[in-house]
């Protein structure tokens, strides 16, 4: 005889078992960078630093006057012109000064004579000669200056001073005949 009618659909089975995670999947391409953010807010004003070239002087002879020298050394007086910042003082004799910092100091000086002397100038830096800031010609001269940077512990003492000369030596007067200045760097 002919084949019967298909039957009804049967109920849906259970769901299987979970396959196996496959494998990772290539990087993809890095997104385009996002927009820069605001501004933050100003920061507040930092503190003031030192000022060391606070710490400074100068001192001249604007007087003139003759200078008794001998052949060791005479110190030359600075009455004249006197600006002496802090931590700078200078004695009574006017002719030493004495740094109560400690740190690097730029100092210069020179002298000017009525006359050519062959003598020579230094700065004495706590007693002993300076060699660097010794001008020692060996031609008579009018003028002198020089200039060094030290570096100089607290309380050092500092002076200009004429020597190898057993003689007179007369400043200029109405002008500069010797100065010295002194700034401390750092």
């Amino acid at each position: 005889g002919a084949t019967g009618a298909t039957g009804a659909t049967g109920a849906t089975g259970a769901t299987g078992a979970t396959g196996a995670t496959g494998a990772t999947g290539a990087t993809g391409a890095t997104g385009a960078t996002g927009a820069t953010g605001a501004t933050g807010a100003t920061g507040a004003t930092g503190d003031t630093g030192p000022n060391v070239t606070a710490v400074s002087g100068f001192a001249a002879n604007t007087t003139g006057g003759v200078i008794a020298v001998i052949l060791a050394g005479t110190l030359v007086p600075l009455p004249s012109a006197q600006n002496l910042g802090t931590g700078i003082t200078i004695n009574g004799a006017n002719d030493t000064f004495t740094l109560a910092q400690a740190g690097r100091y730029y100092i210069t000086y020179q002298t000017n004579f009525t006359a050519a002397l062959l003598l020579g100038t230094r700065l004495i830096i706590n007693g002993a000669a300076n060699t660097a800031s010794t001008v020692n010609p060996v031609l008579s001269t009018a003028s002198f200056n020089n200039d060094v940077v030290v570096t100089l512990a607290a309380n050092s003492t500092v002076s200009l001073q004429l020597f190898g000369l057993l003689g007179l030596a007369t400043l200029l007067g109405g002008s500069a005949g010797a100065a010295v200045t002194i700034i401390r760097l750092s």
